[in-house]
Formats: structure tokens, C-alpha cells, sequence
């Protein structure tokens, strides 16, 4: 009996970790590119995993032709996973306004269209009040209007394998890509000192 106690009592401290993790809360951001936003956000301490999918739209399991192509509503966005003990929200938001070009309506440096276009994605009302907040005090940074919609989360598409950790399975396309479509650049253009505040590495 007493055996059999222990038993249990270690398949429970095994089991703790994966229920614990299951119930992070989760930030949805639209950043552009979400290769370049789980690039970044992975760097963030704190933050437990990113994944890229679509999110905003009314079309049920969209695939990344239909969402690129518009029509479809959705953002190119990412789920991201964060250890409230390590990282705030607020923190995340931070991060989130110093690594886009918040002031561009018609999507992001190269990459153009509704569907690269910025936007917060908040769950209930504290997370509102959090971002509204955020926003302003981004805004006093800048000298043109922050034109990033605060939007209430919906359903939440995974994107296709393929995009799914892009910048580590393909580094040197990756790479080539982020320069290219001057995303570094713009960033650094638009915040100078403050480029990239809150994510180490960055880039």
C-alpha cells in the first residue's frame, strides 16, 4: 500500500509541470510576418512557446494562400505562451509596439495588405485596459498616429507545419528574408534608441 502511495505521489509531481503549462495564459499579437514575430518573441525570458496561425477573420480554418491572398479577414498572428512569474502582459505589449512600425496601415515593410497589418488581440477587459494603456504610452514615442487596432481575440487558426519555427528550420532563407523586406531597418527608423525594447537579441 504504502508502495503503491509512492507511486502515484511521483506520477502526480510528473504530470504538475504539463497541467501548469497548459494553463499559461496566452498574449495574441499581429506583428507582419509572424516568422519575424516568434523570432523575436522567443528571445523574450519568460515566454514559454510561439505559434503562428491566423486569427480576426470569419473564415474557418483558413489556409495561408487563402489568407495572403484577402478576403478572408484574418491576420497573419501569434499565439504566444508567457510564464506570468517571468514576464508580464505588459511587458509583452512593450515588446510587441518597439517591434513593428505601429504607424503603417497598410501592412508591414515589404509585406503588404490586411493580412500583415498590426493589431493586439486582447481576451476579457483587463487585457483591454493593458493594451489601451501600452498603446499611449508607445504613442508619446512617436510622431505620427499609432494606427494598430485593440481587437477581442477570437478563434485562433495554427498555421501550416511548415511555418512553425521557419526562422530555425530555414536560418539562412530566414535571414535573407528579414533583411531584405528591411524590417530591421524600418523598426530602428521608426524607435531609434528604443528599437526593439524589452526583446534581447533581437533580430
Amino acid at each position: 500500500m504504502k508502495r503503491m502511495m509512492l507511486i502515484v505521489a511521483a506520477t502526480l509531481l510528473f504530470l504538475a509541470p504539463a497541467a501548469s503549462a497548459q494553463q499559461l495564459p496566452k498574449a495574441v499579437f499581429a506583428g507582419g510576418c509572424f516568422w519575424c514575430v516568434e523570432s523575436d518573441f522567443d528571445k523574450v525570458p519568460g515566454v514559454v512557446s510561439t505559434v503562428s496561425g491566423y486569427t480576426g477573420g470569419k473564415t474557418a480554418d483558413p489556409t495561408y494562400r487563402q489568407v495572403t491572398a484577402g478576403g478572408t479577414g484574418h491576420y497573419e498572428a501569434v499565439e504566444i505562451t508567457y510564464d506570468p512569474a517571468k514576464v508580464t502582459y505588459e511587458a509583452l505589449l512593450t515588446a510587441f509596439w518597439h517591434s513593428v512600425d505601429p504607424t503603417d496601415d497598410g501592412g508591414q515593410f515589404c509585406d503588404r495588405g490586411q493580412s500583415y497589418e498590426t493589431a493586439v488581440f486582447v481576451a476579457n477587459e483587463e487585457e483591454r485596459r493593458l493594451a489601451e494603456a501600452s498603446k499611449a504610452a508607445a504613442q508619446k514615442r512617436l510622431d505620427r498616429p499609432i494606427v494598430t487596432p485593440i481587437l477581442p481575440a477570437g478563434p485562433f487558426f495554427v498555421a501550416e507545419d511548415y511555418h512553425q519555427d521557419y526562422y530555425k528550420n530555414n536560418p539562412l532563407r530566414y535571414r535573407y528574408y528579414r533583411f531584405s523586406c528591411g524590417r530591421n531597418s524600418r523598426v530602428k527608423e521608426v524607435w531609434g534608441e528604443h528599437a526593439y525594447e524589452g526583446i534581447p537579441g533581437h533580430g
